[in-house]
């Protein structure tokens, strides 16, 4: 039987622990789940009676706009999912001998705090402990006592060593010493990613995150370097199409085994790329890192430069077959958004052996669409069928144009358009 124990930490100590969970490698490299989890302590710790809404944490942590619906914008919960699932990752870990536990209830966004429960006995010990030390009595053993205490560790001893040596005999077969870190699924799910979960590190996955100015109570707009060289840059916006695809790409290479690394494209540098490999979610007008690296060639996202789409951010293709259109663009901004057209690429990274692999939309919910394609085992089972020879040793470089309908800001198809192989 457990025993809860009893103490009131300050809140000094409640925010070390929050600290000391950001810093493990549960969280390494979630940013946007850091930030949320900073954010929750001290609206629990500070404000526990306050209710904790979803609108307020989007627009208070994640900088959305004032006319955010939480009924029609799933972000937040699965956000405070992903972090739920990290915490109790954490204390299985890393955090198990951690003596506060920090959970997110479910239904509630509010952390709460808790003592790890010990064993009665040890709770005995430390009170004969301290009563000991108040009276400055000596405790004496009987001798009965201390011969059972004798045995009781000889048998223990000898228990040890027996088990040590019929662990260290016994041969287990070559799939139980295989690393854990390989992939535990076939499939056409496992080809497309295998140059990416192969090899010993896990791959960056690096969102978009572009240049503004302004304000968004004031108005926002993208940073133009020829007229905004001296005014305020923030970069610290993403779409919620990219924060889905983060948590689509996190699941679907949980099912193969691994995990991956996430990291703002503000923040790329080429010694990535040389280094590792990548994973590239957002377009070239958004994830600027894409522009210092090579990309795709047959499909290529370019400004429409004349007529009424003028401006419009276009998927051009560069050498279209029979029946496919020269470029292909979302719904007009006039319009609701109910198509929209991606890339999907995976090309030779600068390194030797490194891939990289390119999933862009030309809005946020494209990339959404994307992410989502290449995560589902259904719809890599056509891209695999339509490229050459894919069925025949490792995965070959390709590119594909692929069709996402969007109802109401959710990805809910997709169609794939064109494929090429390089």
């Amino acid at each position: 039987m457990a025993v809860t124990r009893i103490l009131a930490p300050s809140p000094e100590q409640f925010f070390q622990q929050i600290d000391t969970i950001i810093k493990s490698h549960s969280l390494r490299g979630s940013e946007s789940l850091c930030k949320l989890l900073q954010y929750l302590a001290k609206q629990s710790l500070y404000h526990p009676d306050a209710p904790l809404k979803e609108y307020q944490i989007a627009t208070e942590v994640y900088g959305r706009p004032a006319d955010f619906d939480p009924h029609s914008d799933s972000t937040i919960r699965v956000q405070a999912g992903r972090l739920r699932l990290k915490l109790a990752e954490y204390y299985a870990g890393e955090g198990a001998a951690d003596p506060i536990v920090v959970k997110i209830p479910k239904g509630s966004y509010h952390l709460t705090f808790g003592a790890r429960p010990i064993e009665p006995l040890a709770l005995a010990q430390s009170a004969s402990s301290r009563q000991a030390a108040a009276s400055g009595a000596a405790t004496t053993v009987p001798i009965g006592w201390r011969v059972a205490v004798i045995l009781l560790l000889a048998g223990l001893t000898t228990s040890l060593i027996v088990l040590g040596s019929l662990l260290w005999n016994r041969k287990l077969p070559e799939p139980a010493m295989a690393a854990p870190s390989a992939p535990r699924t076939e499939g056409s799910l496992a080809a497309l990613w295998r140059p990416f979960t192969s090899g010993p590190e896990e791959p960056w996955v690096i969102f978009s995150n572009a240049a503004f100015v302004g304000r968004p109570e004031t108005g926002m707009r993208y940073y133009n370097s020829r007229q905004d060289s001296k005014i305020a840059v923030y970069d610290h916006y993403t779409g919620v199409g990219e924060v889905l695809a983060i948590h689509a790409l996190d699941d679907a290479f949980g099912t193969l085994g691994r995990k991956i690394r996430v990291k703002r494209g503000s923040l790329f540098s080429l010694d990535d790329v040389k280094n590792n490999n990548l994973i590239f979610v957002g377009s070239p007008s958004e994830n600027l890192s894409l522009l210092d690296i090579p990309g795709t060639q047959e499909f290529v996202f370019q400004r429409v430069a004349t007529g009424p789409r003028q401006g419009d951010l276009s998927i051009v293709s560069k050498h279209p077959k029979p029946g496919e259109a020269g470029a292909y663009l979302a719904s007009p901004s006039n319009a609701p958004l109910t198509e929209d057209y991606s890339v999907v690429g995976l090309v030779p990274g600068i390194g030797s052996g490194r891939y990289v692999m390119i999933l862009a939309g030309t809005t946020t919910f494209g990339t959404q669409g994307a992410v989502e394609f290449v995560c589902r085992q259904e719809s890599v089972d056509r891209l695999l069928h339509s490229i050459p020879d894919s069925g025949v040793g490792p995965i070959k470089p390709f590119e594909a144009l692929v069709r996402v309908k969007i109802a109401r800001g959710v990805p809910v198809g997709t169609e794939l358009v064109a494929v090429r192989a390089r």
